[in-house]
């Protein structure tokens, strides 16, 4: 009797170790796609929020501590949260994600708003005063190309940023020389609320977009000599694209998570100006609609549907918090200029 012919037994056939070699590969590629797409997810999720530290060693810091020490935070969590930063990635999972990079970016923009009023505006006492060393820095480098991989890289220019606000940080509570300066006035923070108003006015504008819509012009409104540089037709009509529809609500998700974290910093340092003007309350009100916008995803897209459509649109709930949140900021503004 011929054994190995009964048990199956002898040298494999080239048809038979091909199939065998396809199947491996196809199970190995099988396990690291599932992989790849499970680490994707993770590197999706949007960070928590976290409280705004306004004390030190146990006593409450001096001015200007908690709105410096949130925004590290905040640009840290922008290069330290799972997956690190996503925006330059070349290589998967990083590479085809594309919520998070948007995230991000919106991100990105409040943290350059903020250093550049506290350039600007917040460290100086006027306008010919001389501006803070490690503020003339950092600014610059947080407005570096947000899409450089190499050569040098975003995140090692963001994170030179970060330590001149750690050194600024550092002369502000420990008096150390060069003397670093916070000026909690209603003339400064107006001059950063006027940039965030104009930041959520244009986001809430896209995400109202969504569905398209026929809308009157009204760029000359309220000034009869006013003129543009081109023709203007009675009536526009705006739509984002749709491929862009997802991309304009993380940015805008992103914009609302590091506004929030400001606004509540904002909220101690100056809180003897609020109070001056009785404007603490609208403060508190634009956090409300901030909080809000910020409720969790139950949808693992973002929908599209019609104002009154059977389906969800996200983004109109997302425009209808931060028109709020924007009209608060413009009534804030407005008690702020008064006297």
């Amino acid at each position: 009797m011929d054994f190995k012919r009964f048990t199956g037994g002898g040298p494999r056939q080239p048809g038979q170790s091909r199939r065998v070699l396809t199947r491996t590969v196809g199970i190995v590629a099988a396990v690291l796609a599932v992989f790849v797409l499970l680490l994707g997810w993770y590197w999706s999720r949007e960070p928590d929020t976290f409280w705004v530290d306004w004390e030190r060693n146990g006593e409450p810091a001096v001015t200007g501590y908690a709105t410096t020490d949130t925004l590290l935070r905040v640009a840290r969590t922008l290069l330290d949260k799972p997956g690190g930063y996503l925006t330059n990635d070349v290589m998967p999972p990083g590479l085809y994600l594309d919520n998070m990079p948007n995230w991000e970016f919106g991100v990105l923009v409040q943290v350059r708003d903020l250093a550049r009023v506290m350039r600007n505006d917040f460290s100086r006492s006027q306008t010919q005063s001389v501006e803070d060393p490690d503020l003339a820095e950092a600014e610059p480098n947080f407005n570096f190309d947000n899409n450089s991989w190499i050569l040098p890289s975003s995140e090692s220019r963001y994170r030179r940023a970060i330590d001149h606000l750690e050194s600024y940080r550092t002369r502000l509570v420990a008096e150390a020389e060069p003397p670093a300066n916070f000026y909690a006035r209603a003339d400064n923070l107006r001059e950063w609320l006027a940039v965030v108003e104009k930041r959520l006015g244009n986001l809430s504008q896209q995400l109202s977009a969504s569905v398209g819509q026929a809308r009157v012009n009204i760029d000359l409104a309220g000034d009869p000599a006013g003129e543009a540089g081109g023709p203007r037709t009675d009536e526009v009509e705006v739509q984002t694209p749709w491929l862009e529809i997802d991309d304009v609500f993380y940015e805008a998700r992103g914009t609302a998570w590091a506004l929030l974290h400001f606004l509540r910093a904002i909220e101690y340092d100056m809180r003897h100006v609020l109070e001056d003007k009785n404007a603490a309350v609208s403060l508190r009100q634009v956090i409300r609609e901030l909080e809000g916008s910020l409720a969790p995803m139950r949808s693992p897209i973002v929908l599209n549907g019609g104002g009154y459509g059977l389906f969800a649109n996200h983004s109109l709930v997302m425009a209808s918090y931060l028109s709020r949140a924007n009209q608060a900021i413009t009534n804030l503004r407005e008690l702020l200029a008064g006297g």
